[in-house]
């Protein structure tokens, strides 16, 4: 049988919880000073004038760099079970394994083609 008085406790933290965020961030929008100068406008609040604009553009290689390896080093993370349990999973397993991989492999190629993975 589904009780509802079973999920009180839950319902009570979910409630608390939600509000502690929003009531930490109306107190400090109410207690915050509000003072805009010319310090305050600035690119930098270090002391030190800046020399020119905040905005930089990096290459957009050094993004596809990192998100190679954020897909392969989840992959790891992906395989790491089946290789702990490998001999209680059985074949089906290993097959899924090497057809995951497998996929990973061609995208691995893929970058490679498109030049993803040269830093020049």
């Amino acid at each position: 049988m589904f009780l509802l008085y079973e999920y009180d406790i839950f319902w009570a933290f979910l409630i608390i919880s939600s509000f502690i965020p929003i009531l930490v961030f109306l107190i400090s929008g109410i207690l915050a000073p509000i003072s805009k100068g010319p310090e305050k406008l600035s690119s930098y609040e270090s002391g030190i004038e800046p020399i020119s604009d905040a905005w930089l553009q990096f290459r957009i290689r050094y993004y596809m760099f990192a998100l190679v390896f954020v897909v392969f080093d989840v992959e790891t993370v992906f395989l790491y079970p089946w290789a702990m349990s490998f001999d209680v999973l059985g074949v089906s397993v290993f097959i899924e394994a090497f057809i995951f991989v497998l996929i990973l492999v061609v995208g691995l190629v893929y970058a490679w083609r498109k030049g993803a993975l040269e830093w020049s």
